[in-house]
């Protein structure tokens, strides 16, 4: 049996575990309790959506209604116009806006790959294989985890201006693949796949990479959705303005807040400008909500 057919059947029989596990469980709570447990997750649902949903409306109003007082929550005249304002803005600027979205697209997509990478790749010895200092290492990592990032801005500069990749897109990529969270993230969720597998298909013959891609990393993909959506976050907010000098360099975020800082003014294009800067995020997690909510494939396997 190949890595590949091994790893399926591993899939099929975790479904079918899960499947006997939720048609066992009981159901002991009255229906008083679920209708209180629907109230209180419906008001903190509309909390954490009031947000959103004040950013949108404040990017289709009008002037008049945006420096209303007191501010109403819904657009009462959607326009369109705070993002021909933007669109005009743009244009406006010796760098193209075009050359903006491809520095960010770039550097995000370029960190958060790489960290995802790194983090598994050196996660999945410190689950798999017990060597000496591997208890050492780990708890290095952890006890990184304890500092704040201004803590580490000096050393970073330090190390980034050592190697001569300031103002570069390295001196925002690199750091981003030694983040300590996703090593750990990823250690935990690897460590939950039963050794009795892959020892099994090292018995078949599969090399040490195809384990680790074609039976570890099929089995911990929430775990790393969910890394690649924290890492996404983290980039898509960085303006790069310590180690990025030349504006030819600058990620989308930078030009964003630059309009933002414009005032009273800029209100319309700002609203826009903040709409575009949370709508990106959301609809990536969005994309991946799918695979992070599945219940882990190696819940339902048993040693």
């Amino acid at each position: 049996m190949s890595a590949s057919d091994l790893s399926s059947k591993i899939k099929h029989n975790s479904k079918r575990s899960n499947m006997r596990i939720s048609r066992g469980k009981k159901i002991n709570r009255s229906r008083a309790g679920n209708m209180l447990l629907f109230v209180l997750m419906a008001i903190c649902g509309l909390f954490m959506v009031l947000p959103i949903v004040m950013i949108v409306n404040n990017s289709l109003k009008p002037p008049d209604e945006l420096f209303q007082f007191p501010p109403r929550l819904f657009v009462r005249n959607p326009t369109l116009e705070n993002f021909a304002d933007l669109f005009v803005l743009m244009g406006d600027t010796w760098v193209p806006f075009s050359r903006y979205i491809l520095n960010t697209i770039i550097i995000t997509g370029g960190g958060t790959i790489g960290h995802v990478l790194c983090a598994s790749l050196a996660a999945y010895p410190l689950a798999k294989r017990k060597f000496p200092g591997s208890t050492l290492l780990f708890n290095v990592v952890i006890l990184s985890l304890m500092f704040s990032w201004t803590v580490t801005q000096i050393p970073n500069y330090m190390i980034i201006s050592a190697l001569g990749i300031n103002n570069t897109y390295l001196a925002l990529i690199l750091p981003s693949w030694s983040f300590g969270i996703g090593l750990y993230l990823m250690k935990q969720f690897m460590e939950q796949i039963p050794d009795s597998i892959i020892e099994s298909a090292r018995l078949d013959g599969a090399k040490e990479i195809k384990v680790f891609w074609l039976i570890v990393m099929p089995n911990v993909k929430p775990a790393w959705l969910t890394l690649a959506i924290f890492q996404f976050q983290i980039l898509w907010g960085n303006t790069g303005g310590m180690f990025l000098r030349s504006e030819e360099l600058k990620p989308m975020q930078f030009a964003m807040q630059q309009i933002m800082a414009g005032g009273a003014a800029r209100a319309g294009a700002s609203a826009a400008v903040a709409f575009i800067i949370a709508a990106i995020p959301i609809t990536f997690f969005l994309i991946c909500q799918s695979s992070i909510f599945e219940t882990m494939t190696t819940s339902g396997i048993k040693e």
